[in-house]
């Protein structure tokens, strides 16, 4: 939907929900973790809500605000109202609306995740840019949310009968779709019962916002099939995990800022200052694209995740991909990130990448030369000779890199980065004191 003002988005809003009969509207916004969070008005409240915002207890939200600091209003953005398609629409519809969180004086929440991203894209905005992404998110199928039985051993771009999920798919495409997200691809992964489904890039706001929705639909279709959807990066051992590949480029006006015609790569400068800012903040900003312990099962070589900080064209071994390009296409020009995983909070992953690939633009920085081998053949001495590094192997450390960093730091702002440290290091500290499976069955027959 294109951008209204906010007086004729309100309008547009108010007429819309009388003309589809919508008796409830559901107010989204996330938590500093990526979790949705909602509560419902009615339609009566409709217009209050939009004009002053509604107000509630910030406090029992992770990461939002103390005690003494609870009192939060979301305020929804009319841009976002969409009729939910899983609800009946003959008797009283569903529509639900984002909100920003906004404090009781009515300045921006620094604490919401959403206005972190808002305050990130206005900087580019500020340089003249328009930053688009298109990230891929996978999961998988299981037969209930008590374990990883699958539902298929179909492979990559596997059809019927091997697909089980082609009806499941089709109902998910078509209710992203209803609610205004479009779909570029849709089929079976490498692993067995491994899904994807593509969203046409956009801007990165909307992205955001569309990555929530779309985690929620996959989730409720399944459910209406008997069956569960999950986005955890690797709920299977010894199969590949979900990623979140994002696809991402900078446009200033309509023309695609990355896109240099005369360039070898087709990549501009710019496009390769961003990409030197992706590869040497990478370390640092994985604690908020990979933010979970279980992110780091999936991060490791031989099931197609990127571990080795480097770039190439056609190899998909490593960190950043560029797709190649086809004449007539310059507005595709891109470049693609491929360790976020989609349990990730979209609105603070999309920051942190942009910031990086800022600060490599305007710092001149220079990426090194492509890696077009496979990396994970390479030895461990050639890798050093060509100075490529690695990803942090565990959420310990990535939050101490992720601490450390003035990047980081400066894009979540400090109310987010102080709360998802602490955050971070609970769940860290909750993980490594259980006693797992694994040391029960190698430790207690010898030890």
């Amino acid at each position: 939907m294109a951008k209204r003002s906010r007086a004729k988005g309100k309008n547009y809003v108010l007429k819309t929900a009388k003309e589809h009969d919508v008796k409830f509207i559901r107010l989204w916004f996330t938590d500093i973790q990526g979790i949705l969070k909602s509560f419902t008005i009615t339609v009566e409240e409709l217009k209050t809500a939009l004009e002053e915002g509604k107000g509630f207890d910030g406090s029992s939200i992770q990461g939002f605000a103390r005690i003494d600091e609870s009192d939060m209003v979301a305020l929804p953005d009319p841009d976002t109202f969409q009729l939910l398609p899983w609800r009946p629409r003959e008797h009283r519809a569903v529509a639900r609306m984002f909100c920003d969180i906004l404090k009781p004086e009515g300045e921006p929440f620094e604490g919401d995740p959403r206005f972190v991203l808002k305050r990130n894209l206005k900087r580019a905005a500020d340089l003249g840019y328009t930053f688009y992404v298109g990230p891929e998110l996978e999961f998988f199928y299981f037969q209930d949310s008590d374990g990883t039985v699958p539902l298929d051993h179909g492979g990559y771009f596997d059809m019927t009968p091997r697909d089980a999920a082609i009806e499941m798919r089709k109902d998910t495409v078509l209710a992203l779709e209803d609610m205004g997200i479009g779909v570029e691809y849709s089929h079976h992964e490498v692993a067995a019962s491994q899904h994807e489904i593509d969203m046409r890039y956009t801007d990165a706001l909307t992205m955001a916002d569309n990555v929530m929705t779309y985690r929620l639909i996959v989730k409720e279709v399944a459910l209406k099939h008997g069956v569960y959807a999950t986005f955890m990066p690797k709920p299977v051992f010894g199969i590949n995990g979900n990623g979140m590949h994002v696809h991402q480029s900078l446009f200033k006006s309509n023309r695609n800022a990355f896109f240099d015609k005369d360039d070898e790569y087709h990549l501009s400068q710019l496009a390769k200052g961003y990409i030197a800012g992706l590869l040497k903040y990478a370390p640092e900003i994985t604690a908020v694209t990979n933010q979970w312990v279980n992110s780091y099962k999936r991060l490791v070589p031989g099931y197609e995740a990127p571990v080795y900080l480097s770039w190439a064209r056609r190899n998909r071994s490593d960190l950043i991909r560029v797709p190649e390009y086809r004449p007539g296409r310059e507005k595709a020009t891109r470049i693609e990130f491929r360790s976020p995983d989609p349990a990730c909070n979209p609105y603070l992953a999309f920051s942190v990448m942009l910031a990086a690939g800022l600060e490599g633009i305007e710092k001149g920085l220079e990426p090194p030369k492509p890696v077009e081998e496979n990396v994970y053949e390479l030895s461990e001495a050639e890798r050093q000779k060509r100075g490529i590094v690695t990803l942090p192997a565990s959420l310990l450390e990535a939050i101490l890199l992720a601490e450390k960093s003035q990047l980081v730091r400066q894009a979540l702002g400090e109310h987010v980065f102080d709360a998802f440290i602490q955050n971070k290091k609970i769940e860290w500290n909750n993980y490594r004191t259980q006693v797992t499976e694994y040391e029960l069955k190698k430790y207690l027959p010898i030890l």
